[in-house]
């Protein structure tokens, strides 16, 4: 058998069946029951320093 069949009948089948099980995995992780409250808070990041400015940042940073 060539390796052009090989890989072929491969990819039509197990590869098939292990995309399409990633794929019912990923869709099951994002409408977990626990994932609204985590996207929700990750959404409103760029919000939360509305009425201040963010701290400055401490580290590495030079001052001019």
């Amino acid at each position: 058998m060539e390796t052009y069949s090989l890989l072929r009948g491969f990819a039509d089948s197990w590869m098939l069946m292990v995309l399409f099980a990633f794929f019912i995995g990923v869709i099951l992780f994002v409408f977990r029951p626990g994932a609204s409250k985590i996207d929700r808070d990750i959404a409103e990041i760029p919000f939360r320093h509305e009425d201040k400015p963010a701290p400055a940042a401490r580290g590495n940073a030079k001052e001019a």
